[in-house]
């Protein structure tokens, strides 16, 4: 079974502060053109996205430099419920999700349910990841961090020292991912980003396999 785990890219849709509004409006219509083509103005990172290294990294790799079975495979979804707003997910939280391991995969989802939240004032005070329990996911072969939250780091502003670590490293991090509080620990994942021809990131349409 296929379970989409994208949000619907549309207007007003949520951004990360500063970031461009999206906008999707109608540039040719079927009753005046005879086909319908829409016009969308959004950033790089709108809605349910994938950073490349070159998001945060000097030189980083670029999003069109990112190899399709990097984002597509095996992925660990460990479920973390019951965070406060704000609450820094740290590496004893961790621990005993890791005790056996990523069992190789190398695609860890973080389930938080803060999904829940979007389309509120308080998706933008999610649960962040701590810079300990972020060293030890690396360290027990993560590749690629996805989260169901806008971001690993605060967004208000401060540092992104959790880009810093795992972009730094010439990983990738899947920011505003949807629907993981109710996947198996273990499903196959897909998060395909356009080909961005220097690109520092691209929306995806996320999915898992939880057969």
């Amino acid at each position: 079974m296929l379970i989409d785990l994208s949000h619907p890219i549309g207007t007003g849709m949520p951004v990360f502060p500063g970031d461009p509004e999206v906008t999707v409006r109608p540039s040719a219509e079927l009753e005046r053109d005879g086909f319908e083509v829409a016009r969308l103005e959004l950033g790089s990172h709108s809605g349910t996205h994938v950073d490349a290294p070159a998001h945060s990294i000097a030189g980083g790799r670029t999003i069109d430099q990112v190899a399709l079975d990097e984002i597509v495979g095996e992925a660990a979804v460990l479920q973390l419920p019951g965070l406060a707003p704000r609450e820094v997910i740290t590496v004893e939280r961790l621990a005993p999700l890791l005790d056996a391991g990523l069992g190789g995969a190398r695609i860890v989802l973080l389930a938080t349910g803060w999904d829940a939240h979007w389309g509120e004032a308080a998706y933008f005070e999610h649960p962040t990841l701590g810079t300990d329990a972020c060293g030890a996911l690396i360290e027990a072969g993560m590749h690629v961090l996805g989260m169901d939250t806008l971001n690993p780091d605060p967004s208000d502003g401060g540092e992104l020292e959790v880009h810093q670590l795992v972009l730094g490293s010439d990983r990738l991090i899947i920011e505003n991912l949807r629907g993981m509080t109710g996947l198996p620990s273990r499903v196959r994942f897909a998060g395909v980003p356009l080909r961005i021809d220097a690109g520092d990131g691209s929306p995806i349409r996320a999915y898992a396999d939880a057969q």
